[in-house]
């Protein structure tokens, strides 16, 4: 869905001029179809007068009008953020649960939790091509304050899913680190600061007592697998300590991290919400820092949720992260199960009542995603709504995320709490194709199986 061209070539007049603050080339893009081109900024009036794009793009733009549509709207759900319990050992300033189910909640019972992994197993049988297995993210508050019935039903159903667990990373001994990985769990892990007193300022116990040194220490287990990821949510105190953060992760061999916006679905988070303009430089001075590792070391560490805006401009259904695209992941792609069995369009929602679609063991997968909340989640078009329906950009970024959007402006369709930074990352990325540095960004391999339409050398 792309192509990058010299001076003289020609899109389309549905294609629109964005000025990506590349010294040399401006993009041109179709809104509807996300097809874009890298043209000579000199002469981009003369570029949309027509001529050689214009032809390929009438003969390409009603494959990329039916990917996007398949995208967005012909998906089914492959996978399941799992909640285990309600409970957790941390008491995170920006958490998106409430702070009643984190401190007292309950656990899912072992039995329950055997149960409810096959009902699902048996509804992704039901829609998943034969030999392809869901995927199972154990998922929270902390999983493993329920790590017995946790690894029983891992055990129990090896063959029917492909597991993964994101835990803080407080509880993962040498015996839980063990178990995971002589079992291919993919694990993720959560560190806000390069040292204890910027992680300390928004995650820590119950108590106020410091976790910063006991992730170090999980992430001293996990260094050789090949399964783990880090994610640092990204706020208002650490913000100027991105770089030095991505240099940590690089020290200590991660192959792959998430520099995360603060989700400000509750008030906590948007206490701590940076300023867009702050935050893209800070984002972006920690990304060009990953290049430079790179260049210096020969080793990647990808920044997963920038790779993944990136992707979704190179090859959109190569995307692996269903954030940035409308309507989202929620309910489409992928749904959450609550510790009570409820079921959400995205664990984001869990602590939004009206978007509960119903209990999976007494009303099913089925109900639920005809339910109207999550009805009111996968009909979320960006197209539909203001500023974004005008907005050229729109799918690449997707206007995330709805259950934001909800809290903070009072509707589903309405704009998340980062728009002006979405922009700048995708302008960003784009200057990222347009020098030929893309590759440098994203895992090894990241375009096996994908097709280009088109490609037209500079």
């Amino acid at each position: 869905m792309n192509a990058s061209l010299p001076a003289g070539a020609h899109p389309s007049p549905a294609l629109t001029p964005l000025d990506i603050g590349h010294p040399v080339y401006a993009a041109l893009i179709d809104p509807d179809t996300a097809f874009w081109a890298l043209v000579d900024k000199t002469r981009v009036a003369d570029t949309l007068a027509g001529g050689e794009l214009l032809g390929l793009y009438r003969q390409q733009s009603d494959a990329c009008r039916r990917e996007l549509q398949a995208l967005r709207f012909e998906l089914q759900p492959s996978g399941v953020y799992f909640n285990p319990t309600e409970r957790c050992n941390l008491n995170c300033a920006y958490c998106y649960l409430p702070v009643a189910q984190r401190r007292g909640g309950r656990h899912m019972r072992s039995d329950v939790l055997i149960t409810s992994l096959g009902r699902l197993r048996d509804y992704f049988r039901s829609i998943m091509p034969d030999g392809r297995k869901p995927r199972a993210i154990f998922h929270g508050a902390e999983p493993l304050m329920n790590r017995d019935a946790v690894f029983a039903a891992i055990e129990a159903f090896a063959d029917d899913f492909v597991f993964g667990i994101q835990s803080n990373g407080t509880l993962l001994d040498d015996r839980a680190v063990d178990f995971l990985t002589t079992r291919n769990v993919s694990i993720g892990l959560s560190l806000d600061g390069p040292f204890a007193g910027i992680t300390d300022a928004t995650r820590r116990t119950w108590s106020g007592r410091s976790v910063h040194n006991r992730v170090l220490s999980a992430m001293d287990r996990l260094r050789g697998y090949g399964m783990w990821s880090v994610i640092t949510t990204c706020t208002t105190e650490n913000l100027p300590y991105l770089t030095a953060m991505v240099e940590l992760f690089h020290a200590r061999e991660v192959s792959t991290c998430m520099l995360n916006t603060v989700r400000c679905t509750l008030p906590g988070a948007r206490a701590v919400r940076p300023a867009d303009a702050v935050f893209a430089h800070a984002f972006f001075a920690a990304l060009n820092r990953t290049h430079e590792l790179y260049r210096e070391s020969g080793r990647k560490l990808v920044v997963a949720n920038f790779a993944n805006v990136l992707i979704g401009i190179l090859a959109p259904t190569a995307r692996r992260l269903m954030c940035d695209i409308s309507p989202c992941g929620g309910g489409r792609a992928f749904f959450a199960l609550a510790a009570d069995g409820s079921l959400f369009p995205c664990s984001e929602f869990i602590g939004l009542p009206r978007f509960n679609g119903g209990s999976l063991l007494t009303g099913g997968v089925e109900a639920a995603l005809a339910s109207e909340a999550f009805r009111a989640v996968i009909g979320r078009d960006v197209d539909t709504f203001a500023p974004c329906g005008e907005c050229v950009i729109r799918h690449f970024c997707g206007s995330p995320c709805p259950a934001e959007a909800q809290e903070m402006h009072g509707g589903i369709c309405k704009t998340g709490a980062f728009c002006a930074f979405y922009k700048e990352q995708v302008n960003y990325a784009l200057r990222l194709i347009a020098d030929g540095k893309a590759d440098d960004y994203l895992w090894d391999g990241w375009d096996e199986g994908t097709e280009a339409l088109f490609d037209l050398a500079h």
